[in-house]
């Protein structure tokens, strides 16, 4: 009898571990992606790309007030497993429609939470889900990303010294440093989108999607020093005015948590995708497809467009008769600019009003009428204007300047992330579409897809842009500009303001405030505007420096900044890309290289077959690696089987317009 006992404990004790201990998995559409999930003690995901792994075993868990562990010895009450194949409308993206195909596993828990987890032929992705009927605070989140070697890396570390007490401030504005894995840099924060490289061509990207009253995702080394762990900025207690002109608000306290929200709820995905050749980073909608749709029913006043900056030029317009500067004759000479270029809008950038109190005018800028000239010429105006700014009266400053006839605003140095912050932005998107004005967010985290739940938000910054031009010599912008359309691009539109009209090469770039100079060739700034995407893009230089090269400029304006499809037709991270897009019946074509130059191959088989298209080229000229600005531009006739070689010079460009 005892013996029997002893067995019926045993037995007991493995069932019950039975029990406990938990598998699932879940496939992606293509069978080529597998995910597993454990669950333990702890929860785990990993993933495998065909027979290589990549994201060995990682835990995931949130803890709640109370110490709550929603992961933590989960007891799970049932799973359900579904596929999607649908499609949706994307009316202000680089295509029309995303197709939105997954597999996908809910996994039921005990205490009123839940885990979903969505497998595509192109990465993977999961969030918790809790269906609490009280309000509840979030005091951490765990996301681990471990892996089976040690990888390279390309990663944006956080950098930002107005405020070196606390790292959670950023422009979110970093060159990427390529470090294995067990390199990174001790006591330091890196941000999304953030890249890891397998040595077999396969690469993936982790990002986020759906932020919505969350803070942003960093992370750091674990102490393994195989993978990443992460952090995040905790809720803003106490503010006070700081950092560049006091136009920010620096934290001098934060709470204990991250966020106080809703009980029932969804919290951000976290995603990764994978890509067995790099230029399919470069083309993806993995953001896109894990973000809510619009919550804007009537879209038809929202118009993309294309937008003359002055601040990067620093108003310098001349061979004129009135002093250039911030004042009504120099917004009149760029709004005639702006109307016989046909460019969409113009943008009174810092200036024209009190920087802390955007109700108070400038005297020298009368922005009634200039509302009024602009009106005349079908050009839109677009106000500058710090985040505080607007914050401090959101509602009585859009009310005000709808009326007057602005067409939108673009809100600067918001420099952070955390769950206040957040919440903030998508308040100034909603009161924004309430008074039909439009957005570009500068001084902005990255894109975490609010621009297809707001679609009113045609731009945002979080990129090192041409802007950094005018102080920062050292770097290596065309590397950069042939890293971000792998990485920074995945999580959504850039506001990196290109179109400088003077280009330099390598050795004699210079830093100027009012002549600023970009890095590269002049065709290296043409493709720009077809390789960047940018619902509402900025023309950087001034009126007069387009208007002497009006040649480069006349390309610029009949480029769009919205498109019906995309493609991405080679490159490789950091070295070259090649991108091809439709609007209409109209194909645009955007090709740049790093500082080396290179021979690439035009494959025009992506247009219509037993067709013949004109396309104006412009290539780097004979001479662009010694003067930057030499280009030649030519009209040929192409067709599917057109196959052309052209020469990229150093830090060169290729820029094609196929109709």
């Amino acid at each position: 009898m005892k013996n029997a006992f002893i067995l019926f404990c045993f037995i007991l004790v493995n069932f019950s571990f039975a029990q406990k201990k938990q598998d699932f998995t879940l496939n992606s559409p293509n069978g080529k992606i597998q995910v597993k999930i454990v669950v333990n003690d702890k929860i785990s995901w990993t993933i495998t790309h065909e027979n290589d792994v990549i994201l060995a075993p990682s835990e995931m868990s949130m803890t709640l007030d109370e110490n709550q562990i929603l992961g933590k010895n989960a007891v799970v009450l049932n799973s359900k497993k579904e596929s999607v194949n649908a499609y949706f409308e994307t009316p202000l993206y680089k295509k029309k429609t995303v197709k939105d195909q997954y597999n996908k596993l809910t996994i039921n828990f005990k205490n009123d939470f839940s885990i979903e987890f969505r497998v595509f032929d192109d990465g993977a992705a999961y969030r918790f889900i809790t269906k609490k009927k009280k309000d509840i605070t979030v005091n951490s989140e765990e996301v681990v990303l471990n892996f089976d070697q040690d990888y390279n890396t390309l990663m944006p570390y956080v950098r930002d010294l107005r405020n070196p007490k606390d790292p959670f401030i950023s422009s979110f504005e970093s060159h990427y440093e390529n470090k294995k894995i067990s390199e990174f840099s001790k006591d330091t924060l890196a941000f999304l989108p953030f890249l890891i490289d397998y040595k077999n061509h396969k690469k993936a990207v982790f990002l986020e999607a759906n932020l919505e009253d969350y803070p942003g995702l960093f992370v750091t080394n674990n102490q393994s020093k195989s993978g990443f762990e992460s952090r995040f900025s905790k809720y803003p207690l106490q503010e006070t005015n700081g950092g560049f002109n006091n136009l920010n608000k620096l934290i001098t306290e934060r709470a204990d948590y991250l966020v106080k929200t809703k009980g029932t709820r969804t919290f951000p995905w976290r995603a990764i995708v994978i890509a067995e050749n790099d230029s399919a980073l470069a083309n993806n909608d993995m953001v896109q497809k894990l973000s809510d749709p619009s919550k804007i029913k009537d879209i038809s006043w929202i118009k993309p467009g294309k937008v003359a900056w002055d601040w990067w030029n620093d108003w310098n317009i001349y061979n004129v008769d009135f002093k250039a500067g911030i004042n009504t004759q120099t917004y009149k000479y760029y709004i005639d600019f702006a109307s016989k270029n046909k460019v969409e809008y113009v943008v009174l950038d810092e200036g024209w009003s009190v920087e802390t109190d955007i109700m108070k005018h400038n005297p020298n800028v009368d922005l009634e009428a200039l509302i009024a000239y602009a009106k005349e010429r079908n050009v839109g105006i677009i106000l500058w204007a710090s985040w505080m700014a607007i914050h401090n009266k959101t509602e009585a400053v859009f009310n005000n300047y709808a009326k007057l006839g602005v067409q939108g605003f673009k809100v600067d140095f918001i420099d952070r992330d955390d769950a206040k912050m957040v919440n903030s932005v998508y308040d100034i998107a909603q009161k924004a579409a309430n008074h039909k004005l439009i957005i570009d967010f500068h001084g902005m985290y990255k894109p975490t897809g609010i621009q297809r739940t707001y679609p009113n938000i045609l731009n945002f910054e979080g990129v090192k842009g041409l802007e950094n031009n005018k102080w920062t010599p050292n770097d290596d912008v065309p590397l950069y500009d042939t890293t971000i359309p792998f990485i920074r691009m995945m999580a959504g539109p850039m506001d990196y303001t290109p179109g400088a009209m003077r280009n330099a090469i390598k050795s004699e770039f210079k830093p100027s405030h009012s002549n600023p100079m970009s890095q590269g060739t002049r065709c290296h700034q043409l493709a720009l505007y077809t390789v960047f995407e940018a619902p509402l893009q900025m023309m950087a230089d001034s009126p007069t420096a387009f208007m002497k090269e009006q040649e480069s400029t006349d390309f610029i304006s009949k480029v769009p900044t919205t498109f019906d499809e995309t493609i991405a037709l080679n490159g490789e991270v950091g070295k070259f890309v090649t991108i091809a897009r439709k609007k209409a019946n109209i194909w645009y074509l955007g090709s740049i290289t790093n500082w080396d130059s290179r021979d690439i191959t035009i494959d025009f088989s992506f247009l219509e077959k037993g067709k013949k298209f004109q396309a104006e080229i412009f290539s780097d000229g004979l001479n662009a690696d010694k003067a930057a600005t030499d280009y030649k531009k030519e009209i040929i006739t192409v067709d599917s089987s057109t196959k052309l070689k052209y020469r990229l010079a150093n830090g060169g460009g290729l820029a094609m317009i196929i109709k």
